[in-house]
């Protein structure tokens, strides 16, 4: 690529690669007029018309007078060198072909369609003759959008009138009507206007955010939850803008988007663009476009956002980076965390990691001196942090079928009778996790997966958390037919909340669960309404602990802080850790004090130690001796194998031949952990079987990894998928 000539004239051999899952680029003859290093083309493939990325040099392995030619140009800014190197190294690092990375970097509709213009509405030479207030409110909001042209519908909707006012005003050419491009550009954001007032420990971070702009850098914003990382990083934000550069920020959960794109507006005049799954795809289509020619300065996202080609990219914020939800674990595995470093540094971009609990990777790199890091020890305001203790449930009295201790119970009362609000934790969702028959013991599992199906009483139905599938609740067990003997066991979100209503009968009760909602949208709603005062008691899986603010939460009340602690997963003791101090940093976020009251059998527990104490570098500094003294990330390497097919036997013999030849692996002193079935041994009918490679952090896992798999076939519906640097297990 390096070496690739930077325009191709007409006929002249080049190398294209396509979304198709061919594993290599394709060689092709230049169109009438030639094309750039990196244009958007659309490519003939079979009897098929294609979209592909001009990637360089034509191989040369065929006759160039047979070569067929690229049929056009698309209108779409070239993919960028910076976006090329990218891809390519994420493809290396993840063992993952490089079609499969292109099409992440090309989801986007109406990519191949030609150039479509749509009729705007401008102001006219004139005004009319009678200017009403309906029509004064139509002149002004168009004016509130900077002389950018509005369709009629648009303009009504922002002034408030009928779209009967808009035309009156066409009519007597006050408005003109233009042709312009569909896909308009983003309002523009105004990094002068005044941001807030910052304390001492928040100005000291903006200002060295500030300082580091220009060039590549990766910074740990750590602080306390309520401490204000937010308005840190938007400072920086801020200086990437008025450098002429575009930022982005990734948002683990679209639910997050609401009230931190209303902090946006407020600190920059406009809303930045949006990206992902909840956005319709003509917006999708819009700010892919207009990114690529830099009219869309900053970004708000999901993970997919990193493949976005923004033309002159500057700052890359990941909030909430140690959350689970930026590794994809489907497609092309990669964590979204690891590769905004990586595409970072390709860009000369600064990336920010912001938590209150950051994964022990980044605290780990930070300790190493890779980042820099920086520290808000304090809430903004006059907030303190939630006093936080633990209920021993062998101490209480707790009735079979009962979650809510009375300690709880007393607590949450309290706080009811002062108007305030209280939080009840469970990550459960469902009503409850194990529907058995009291007669015989069976247990109603899913018919496609090793999964036991969770009750889901919202829905009326059964659901396997795995796959999907879905069933009635039965009343006869099918195992031995006895007759209403089948009894939900253990708590879910919806159980608990049939308890909170039992107990608390005149109180408002929400529950926010992310299977509750049809829409994104509908839970955005929810979730505004609950800030505003909408309920008195919420009861919420890990989608509450992700950076929402209710300002009249003062209580939380973890149900069962042990959930995590059993099981041989590597990260439970962080990921316990980060879950329950990030739900109690809800509480107490405005102007009076909060208190979290965490339930667990086992106090003496190291992490609940840990948890209550708030000595949280003493935390990671342990987790980091255990890791390192084991050799395991991220002082070690590993890479998960999963194996699957609709046949076990074949399954688990492609596994012991790999296991039986593993020469490539022994030559780094890699070791390798199975064949074993996986946790979960059957999924959508697929039998699965895990392998486990350790190896020494600066040991070439990849090379290793191509060279160990790459002599085995697989049979026939069968899969091998390479995980790096595994998040979960299952």
């Amino acid at each position: 690529m390096q070496n690739a000539p930077e325009f191709y004239d007409e006929g002249m051999p080049c190398g294209v690669l396509t979304a198709e899952p061919l594993g290599r680029v394709l060689d092709y003859r230049a169109p009438e007029g030639g094309c750039w290093l990196g244009a958007f083309v659309q490519v003939p493939l079979g009897p098929r018309r294609v979209v592909g990325v001009v990637w360089g040099p034509a191989e040369g392995r065929f006759d160039r007078a047979k070569l067929r030619q690229i049929i056009r140009v698309l209108d779409a800014a070239p993919m960028r060198a910076e976006l090329r190197e990218f891809l390519t190294r994420l493809a290396d690092y993840t063992l993952t072909q490089l079609p499969m990375v292109l099409r992440l970097a090309t989801r986007v509709p109406g990519l191949a369609d030609g150039p479509v213009t749509r009729k705007l509405l401008f102001r006219g030479d004139g005004l009319p003759d009678r200017m009403t207030d309906a029509r004064a409110r139509v002149m002004a909001a168009l004016d509130e959008f900077g002389g950018a042209g509005l369709s009629p519908g648009e303009l009504a909707q922002a002034a408030g009138v009928g779209t009967s006012v808009v035309r009156g005003l066409v009519a007597a050419g006050a408005l003109q009507e233009r042709a312009a491009p569909r896909d308009q550009p983003f309002a523009r954001l105004d990094p002068a206007r005044p941001g807030p007032v910052l304390s001492d420990d928040q100005a000291r971070a903006a200002e060295a955010l500030r300082k580091g702009q220009g060039g590549y850098g990766t910074w740990l914003l750590k602080g306390v939850t309520g401490s204000g990382k937010t308005e840190v990083y938007l400072e920086a934000v801020a200086e990437t803008l008025r450098a002429g550069r575009q930022a982005l920020v990734l948002l683990p959960e679209i639910a997050l988007s609401a009230e931190f794109l209303t902090r946006v507006e407020k600190r920059f005049g406009a809303k930045p663009a949006e990206w992902h799954s909840g956005v319709t795809q003509a917006e999708r289509r819009r700010l892919w476009r207009m990114v690529g020619q830099g009219c869309a300065q900053m970004v708000v996202g999901a993970r997919s956002a990193l493949f976005l080609p923004f033309q002159n990219l500057g700052l890359i914020v990941v909030d909430e980076e140690h959350d689970t939800s930026y590794k994809q674990e489907e497609g092309v595995f990669y964590n979204a965390r690891d590769m905004a470093v990586l595409r970072g540094a390709l860009n000369g971009a600064q990336v920010v990691l912001a938590s209150a609990t950051p994964s022990l990777e980044t605290w780990a790199n930070a300790q190493a001196g890779k980042y820099t890091r920086l520290d808000l020890t304090t809430r903004f305001g006059p907030n303190a942090l939630p006093e936080m203790a633990a209920i021993d449930l062998r101490g209480q009295d707790l009735p079979t079928n009962r979650w809510i201790s009375p300690t709880l119970q007393a607590a949450v009362t309290a706080r009811l009778n002062a108007g305030e609000q209280a939080l009840l934790f469970l990550n459960r969702r469902g009503y409850a996790p194990l529907t058995m028959c009291r007669a015989c013991g069976h247990q109603i599992a899913c018919t496609d997966c090793d999964a036991r199906m969770v009750e889901h009483r919202f829905l009326q139905r059964l659901v396997c958390h795995q796959c999907g599938a879905t069933a009635p609740i039965p009343t006869t067990c099918p195992e031995c037919s006895a007759e209403d003997r089948m009894a939900p066991v253990g708590p879910g979100v919806e159980r608990l909340e049939e308890e909170a209503r039992a107990l608390w009968p005149d109180a408002r009760v929400a529950v926010l669960s992310s299977d509750l909602f049809g829409s994104a949208r509908a839970l955005k709603a929810q979730i505004e309404e609950i800030a505003q005062g909408g309920a008195d008691i919420i009861i919420g899986t890990q989608i509450v602990a992700k950076g929402h603010n209710f300002p009249h939460l003062t209580l939380v009340g973890v149900i069962d802080a042990d959930l995590g602690l059993s099981g041989s997963d590597l990260r439970a003791a962080e990921r316990v850790f980060q879950l329950t101090r990030q739900v109690a940093g809800r509480a107490g976020r405005a102007d009076k004090p909060g208190r979290a009251l965490i339930q667990t059998s086992q106090p003496e527990h190291p992490v609940i130690r840990a948890i209550l104490s708030g000595d949280e570098e003493a935390f990671w500094q342990a987790e980091a001796d255990a890791r390192q003294a084991m050799g395991m990330p991220p002082y070690g390497r590993l890479a998960g194998i999963i194996l699957s097919g609709p046949e076990l036997e074949a399954v688990f013999a492609l596994g012991n031949a790999l296991a039986q030849n593993d020469a490539p692996l022994r030559r780094i002193n890699a070791q390798v952990f199975g064949p074993a079935p996986a946790p979960i041994a059957r999924i959508r009918g697929q039998h699965r079987v895990r392998l486990l490679v350790k190896a020494a952090k600066g040991a070439p896992l990849q090379t290793a990894l191509r060279d160990w798999t790459r002599p085995h076939k697989l049979g026939a519906n069968m899969r091998l998928v390479v995980d790096i640097d595994p998040q979960s297990f299952y």
